[in-house]
């Protein structure tokens, strides 16, 4: 049985235009996201065999010599956002995550690590195609989940598709209590939302890279005639160090350079390793930035490195298989 990494018809339009050579004009209903696209795919420097339109690259998808690229990213995470990878169907990622107080605190706070905040998830495979989350953290004791979909997948077998491409949504619920009766305490204000699209090529055996533009949501910001929206792009890259070792940064600039949601942000930078060790894959991180979600590490990073504002944390993820046609794929 085929299988298809999209539905969208105007979607497979719009990446058709961009892989059939000689192609017949036609009006797009997407032009910034066409210039969006055009912008990813010079970036990354790649070509495709002209000769074949995106729906036959679709349908022979599930030939087994379709040469899917595999461990692009050790993890479904980079550092703090998200990579293209994704549990397969089946698969249940149990993860635990934490960020302590910052370097510059000192000795008497043991340089951070009597301050903690930690965030735990559960992400499962629903199809080979889609996986979903849901987590619970302690910044602003925020609940959240998502839902990431591939589009691509990167692959050199018998059709050629140089880049993997999923696209990230999440919604994130912030249940902290509000001692300022002048700020709306009601379910809606509490909400923000957040999209991503993630654009990923695994080089060779030593290195990945990803961009990831974003945008986030906040229905409620402190002065009301400030944009509600934050617009970021992200980058992140993973370099081999050995056959289970990775060196892993991440860094989102902001549009705004000093966007005022919620007083003042800075652009969040993370730097670390991935460690794995059988079914566990642990991440050490240096990052200025304490929270472990989107709308939070891109929009609310009050830290700076420049100051010292450093965060000594970590990621742990356990992968448990629940259904016998879920395998992880090797990521090595």
């Amino acid at each position: 049985m085929k299988k298809l990494y999209f539905t969208s018809k105007g979607f497979i339009k719009l990446i058709n235009s961009f892989f059939v050579k000689d192609r017949v004009k036609q009006e797009s209903n997407y032009p910034h996201m066409k210039t969006l696209i055009s912008v990813i795919l010079t970036i990354l420097s790649f070509s495709v065999n002209a000769q074949d339109d995106l729906m036959s690259l679709l349908e022979d998808s599930s030939k087994t010599d379709a040469g899917y690229t595999t461990a692009t990213f050790k993890s479904t995470r980079i550092m703090n956002g998200h990579s293209t990878e994704r549990m397969t169907e089946g698969i249940l990622d149990v993860r635990i995550s934490h960020r302590f107080g910052t370097l510059n605190s000192g000795g008497y706070e043991f340089f951070g690590l009597d301050q903690s905040n930690i965030h735990l998830g559960l992400e499962y495979g629903i199809l080979d195609w889609l996986m979903a989350g849901i987590g619970r953290g302690s910044f602003e004791k925020t609940y959240d989940a998502f839902a990431k979909f591939s589009i691509l997948r990167q692959s050199s077998g018998t059709r050629v598709m140089p880049v993997s491409i999923s696209l990230l949504t999440s919604a994130a619920y912030k249940s902290i209590k509000i001692s300022d009766i002048s700020v709306p305490d009601d379910f809606s204000s509490r909400l923000s939302y957040t999209g991503q699209l993630l654009v990923s090529r695994k080089m060779n055996q030593w290195l990945s890279f990803q961009i990831s533009p974003t945008l986030i949501h906040y229905n409620y910001v402190l002065d009301q005639s400030d944009p509600s929206n934050l617009m970021a792009i992200g980058a992140g890259g993973r370099v081999r160090l050995s056959k289970r070792a990775s060196l892993n940064a991440e860094y989102y600039l902001l549009a705004d350079d000093n966007p005022q949601i919620f007083g003042p942000v800075y652009n969040p930078l993370s730097v670390g390793f991935d460690i794995e060790t059988g079914g566990h894959v642990f991440q050490l991180i240096f990052t200025n930035s304490v929270a472990m979600i989107e709308k939070s590490f891109i929009g609310e990073t009050t830290g700076k490195w420049a100051d010292g504002d450093i965060h000594f944390g970590f990621n742990i993820s356990r992968v448990f298989k629940l259904k016998d046609r879920g395998i992880p794929k090797s990521n090595y």
